[in-house]
């Protein structure tokens, strides 16, 4: 094994990337005690996205929350026009902590019958969610749901934000931003590879 001993490595002017290691290089192992500095975008991508006004949906029926207002997207990944989803970007798969949040809006006092909220990988495999159940007894016009999880995903994976929601008069909605309030919010961040 040879060693090199010099106080900077620097790209050639004209340049701005610096590769260290090449074809045979599989990992760089830091010495004891050393880190490092200056470096950016180890937790990326990143993204907050919001709903940016009342969504209606239809009662008593599991719906894509139209995440439809990006406060943070690093990598670009969510789609917040059409899919209403964040896809993991080439390279960039690994372990992700995620996010949802939503406020249910009745349209009147004492409307909340049940409803959940439900993170979703690839459209079908449910990662984490959370009910609450009122028919028992009687809540007010808003309650909010949340949820979080972490997963493990590749790339090319989708997850996107459901909703169910069991309204008395038959109207559900959900509540978008108020007075800059994310009321309706998803984020995530990648942790690890």
């Amino acid at each position: 094994m040879s060693k090199i001993e010099v106080d900077t490595i620097d790209t050639v002017t004209g340049t701005s990337e610096l590769t260290i290691g090449g074809t045979n290089a599989t990992s760089i192992t830091l010495g004891s005690g050393a880190s490092f500095s200056n470096v950016s975008g180890q937790n990326y991508p990143a993204f907050m996205v919001t709903r940016k006004t009342i969504q209606s949906i239809s009662d008593a029926t599991e719906t894509k929350i139209q995440f439809n207002n990006e406060i943070i997207d690093t990598d670009s990944a969510f789609d917040s026009a059409t899919n209403y989803r964040f896809t993991v970007p080439s390279g960039k798969g690994g372990s992700y902590l995620i996010y949802i949040q939503l406020t249910a809006d009745m349209g009147a006092v004492s409307n909340y019958s049940n409803g959940y909220i439900r993170i979703k990988k690839n459209g079908t495999e449910p990662l984490t969610g959370n009910q609450f159940d009122a028919r028992s007894g009687t809540l007010g016009r808003y309650n909010t749901l949340y949820s979080s999880a972490l997963t493990s995903l590749s790339a090319t994976d989708y997850l996107e934000g459901y909703a169910f929601l069991d309204d008395t008069s038959g109207s559900p909605s959900i509540f978008g931003q108020n007075d800059n309030i994310p009321y309706t919010c998803m984020y995530a961040i990648r942790i690890g590879a």
